[in-house]
């Protein structure tokens, strides 16, 4: 005689269930993880560039100053600075796997850090009002790019590699343009760059939530990837603050 559990079928769905639900509550957490450090990247950045800002210490030792006040350049320590976030990020990107967990961690507060001093700039040269506007229209943006690339079943991947290889085609013409000064070419690439980062933070977004369920459930490799993925998250909010407050920003 063949006896079948009647509880059989009902117990390994609500395993399933309950395995299901774990993963998306470890989704969750994990991108809940994300998104408080690079909130919380954004906020010491705006706070070291606004500091900077109002220290005619800091600003003297970052950019030249003429007799009657006026900034007439960078400093020697200001060309330093406003190139080591580069540096911070190529050292997270290639040899974050071989740091401890804390490291990674100083590194990110370190290189945010970094950004708000080269930022001071943005504080030098626009109003207050037109800086927290461009923010604002920023943060609205990237929240709605964000929910799309975490809920879209759609594989954005193909997009991702077109919208990387806009960026390289942005960097060559930022850089063209810093020979040529031109005001036509500058406003483009302020356009482009907010659409091609606006894109990017719907691929960085999914690539990030994919990643979760590639690195499985090591808590080392996981806390690794939290901190890489709010550093992407991170780039794209200041490059699309950044290209958007050239075309609307109100100088001083």
């Amino acid at each position: 005689m063949n006896y079948r559990d009647p509880f059989a079928t009902v117990t390994t769905q609500t395993a399933g269930q309950a395995g299901v639900a774990a993963r998306d509550e470890g989704l969750r957490s994990y991108m809940l993880r994300i998104y408080n450090y690079m909130a919380s990247a954004l906020a010491l950045t705006g706070i070291v560039a606004l500091f900077a800002a109002n220290s005619p210490a800091v600003i003297g030792s970052l950019y030249n100053i003429s007799e009657s006040g006026q900034v007439t350049g960078m400093a020697g320590i200001g060309w330093l600075v406003a190139f080591a976030p580069l540096g911070m990020v190529m050292w997270l990107s290639f040899g974050i796997n071989r740091m401890s967990t804390s490291t990674a961690q100083v590194s990110f507060w370190a290189f945010s850090a970094l950004m708000g001093l080269s930022l001071t700039s943005v504080f030098l040269m626009y109003t207050g009002e037109s800086i927290a506007r461009a923010f604002f229209i920023t943060a609205g943006t990237f929240g709605a790019m964000s929910l799309y690339g975490y809920t879209t079943k759609r594989d954005l991947t193909g997009f991702g590699s077109f919208l990387i290889m806009g960026v390289i085609g942005l960097l060559l013409a930022s850089v063209v343009n810093l020979f040529l000064q031109s005001s036509g070419l500058a406003f483009a690439t302020s356009v482009l760059g907010v659409l091609i980062f606006t894109g990017l933070v719907a691929y960085d977004t999914q690539k990030i939530r994919e990643i979760y369920y590639q690195v499985g459930g090591s808590a080392d490799s996981l806390a690794k990837a939290s901190i890489m993925g709010a550093l992407n998250l991170y780039m794209d909010f200041i490059n699309i603050f950044l290209h958007l407050l050239r075309f609307v920003g109100e100088r001083r």
